[in-house]
């Protein structure tokens, strides 16, 4: 049985012993080449600076408050209590003015503070299928 070979005629199949945009390219300059071509390169410092989250804002506010997304110049942050929600609240101006010198001016605008969260009456001993539950009192 004979094989069929193969015949490559036209030369611009051949890559050659030159680079040309079909070689291999390492993945760092793929994904830079990605997000500078979609334009997420702004997200994609704020959240690089994000994570480090600890360095900028210090060790005990970072053990309490995280930041949580980054939209249209707002970085939005929880708090697990209502004292550290009001902390980072009085250090937001200082907190803006860093990640600013990390990202450039204008890029954070301000920080949204949120404590946690009231009790869920959606499950439990006191949920209610129907109507509010014992929320219904609440005014």
């Amino acid at each position: 049985m004979r094989r069929k070979q193969r015949r490559y005629n036209d030369p611009a199949e051949f890559s050659g012993a030159h680079p040309d945009e079909r070689d291999p390219a390492p993945l760092g300059a793929a994904v830079d080449r990605l997000v500078s071509d979609s334009g997420w390169s702004t997200d994609v410092s704020v959240h690089t600076v994000l994570g480090r989250w600890a360095q900028i804002v210090g060790p005990d506010v970072a053990l309490h408050c995280k930041p949580v997304s980054y939209a249209d110049g707002v970085v939005a942050v929880t708090a697990d209590s209502t004292a550290w929600a009001t902390q980072l609240t009085l250090l937001a101006a200082t907190v803006v003015a860093r990640l600013n010198t990390e990202l450039g001016d204008g890029t954070v605008v301000r920080i949204q503070v949120s404590g946690p969260g009231g009790p869920n009456w959606k499950r439990g001993r006191r949920s209610v299928r129907d109507g509010r539950g014992p929320r219904d009192t609440y005014g």
